[in-house]
């Protein structure tokens, strides 16, 4: 066996010590827990997540930016052999880190995906939309596209994620740009449905909030689809519609998120002259 470094972005979000327990609860615990953290994460938080753990070292390392900043931020400091990725809101089973890191470890795969499961039954409108949404994304295109697999459930050669890098012009989709590319440049990725971790959606049961972030990402992933000349191939994708009233309201948004985009991204090419 390699050596293992999980990664965890975090901003403000106190189920971080959650997700570090799981972690400490592995029958194949990680050799480090780097904690890739905003600028404006609470300190008091950040002491508590180093404190932690008591058999695994826990690095604490601030960034200034979002989630991708701090992600391509803490890369050069990653020295493990695979690299992991696990979100603060999540939580791992005790045999979630063997299972995703084996066919990575093995040879077997460049990069590695699981699906997420409800942390809890959902209490809002907002968070029933949110798992029956996940659950059609792993279900329907994860595993006819592994570009789709959302990055906070990934181990990864890390030689081949460091060759890669992360895009700061994609923000909020970078995974889809990172497996995109990786995927044209020859990388192997699978699809694990037994490596899954549990998600705590109740971040998202105001309506309000959730509207704001589903916008942000549908604005993201189609500047990542016009970056990777993808978004004809997407237009053009068919799959079994999520059954919630809130897909009407995705639905509304999406050709206003596309004119962002578009208007987004002809203005990042313009600034960098390509």
């Amino acid at each position: 066996m390699g050596t293992v470094c999980v990664e965890i972005a975090v901003r403000d979000d106190r189920r971080l010590l959650d997700a570090l327990d799981s972690l400490g609860a592995q029958t194949r615990p990680p050799d480090r827990v780097l904690v890739a953290a905003s600028t404006e994460s609470p300190e008091a938080l950040l002491e508590d997540a180093r404190r932690r753990l008591s058999r695994i070292p826990v690095e604490v390392a601030r960034f200034a930016g979002g989630v991708v900043d701090a992600r391509a931020g803490a890369l050069p400091r990653i020295r493990e052999d695979t690299t992991v990725f696990l979100d603060s809101d999540e939580r791992a089973p005790p045999e979630w880190l063997a299972r995703i890191v084996g066919p990575v470890e093995s040879g077997a795969a460049t990069f590695v995906g699981g699906p997420t499961r409800p942390g809890r039954p959902p209490s809002s409108a907002t968070e029933r939309y949110s798992v029956l949404l996940e659950e059609s994304i792993y279900r329907d295109l994860v595993p006819h596209r592994i570009a789709y697999v959302p990055l906070q459930n990934t181990a990864w050669r890390t030689s081949e994620l460091r060759a890669l890098g992360f895009d700061p012009r994609i923000p909020f989709a970078e995974d889809h740009d990172l497996e995109t590319r990786a995927a044209r440049s020859g990388a192997r990725g699978l699809f694990l449905p037994d490596a899954f971790v549990y998600h705590d959606l109740s971040g998202e049961a105001s309506l309000y909030r959730w509207a704001r972030k589903r916008y942000r990402y549908l604005v993201a992933m189609a500047m990542s689809l016009l970056k990777n000349g993808e978004l004809r191939g997407r237009l053009d994708e068919r799959r079994r519609p999520v059954r919630h009233p809130l897909r009407y309201v995705e639905a509304a948004m999406k050709p206003v998120a596309l004119v962002d985009a578009a208007i987004r991204w002809r203005r990042v090419r313009e600034r960098v002259g390509r």
